[in-house]
């Protein structure tokens, strides 16, 4: 009896040390393959992306006051929409998105960022259809109320050009 409680002794340490070495090695793997980032080359690199992405729309703004001659409201409306524009058609060609790996925050907080979660919905839901893939899917991402926003200022953008080419506005 005596000989049986110490053999099953034995064998709970030998599950123990199975255990904890199943654990360690568990921990060691974890440790391994877990990315290690510096907080501080994070910060650069999300300072710098956000500084080009800046510096982009600078650049815009000038050459549409300085060299078109349009007025700085105008020129800056310009520079949103060419802006979300690119931002758009770097998604699609799959570049934005390495972009946002490469530069993190400083990629994903400006407008360019807000473009590209739009439309990477828009394009990962396209199969299924214009309404509930697209449409449904732009509202999860982006919310009504900047989709209504947008339509509306579209439509009234029209409405106001309209109106201004008969003279009335």
């Amino acid at each position: 009896m005596e000989e049986k409680r110490v053999q099953n002794e034995a064998q709970s340490q030998n599950r123990e040390l199975t255990q904890k070495e199943r654990e360690e090695a568990y921990r060691q793997h974890v440790e391994q393959t877990t990315p290690k980032y510096s907080l501080t080359v994070r910060m650069a690199k999300a300072f710098i992306t956000g500084g080009i992405i800046c510096v982009i729309g600078q650049c815009i703004l000038n050459y549409a006051t300085n060299r078109m001659g349009i007025d700085k409201e105008t020129a800056g409306s310009w520079c949103s929409m060419i802006l979300v524009l690119t931002s758009v058609i770097l998604t699609g060609f799959n570049l934005y998105p390495k972009c946002v790996e490469w530069g993190g925050a400083g990629a994903l907080v400006p407008i360019t960022g807000f473009a590209n979660s739009v439309a990477s919905a828009a394009i990962e839901y396209q199969k299924e259809g214009q309404v509930f893939g697209i449409g449904c899917k732009i509202f999860t991402i982006a919310g009504p109320v900047i989709l209504y926003g947008i339509f509306t200022s579209w439509v009234l953008g029209v409405i106001y050009w309209g109106a201004k080419c008969l003279g009335l506005g």
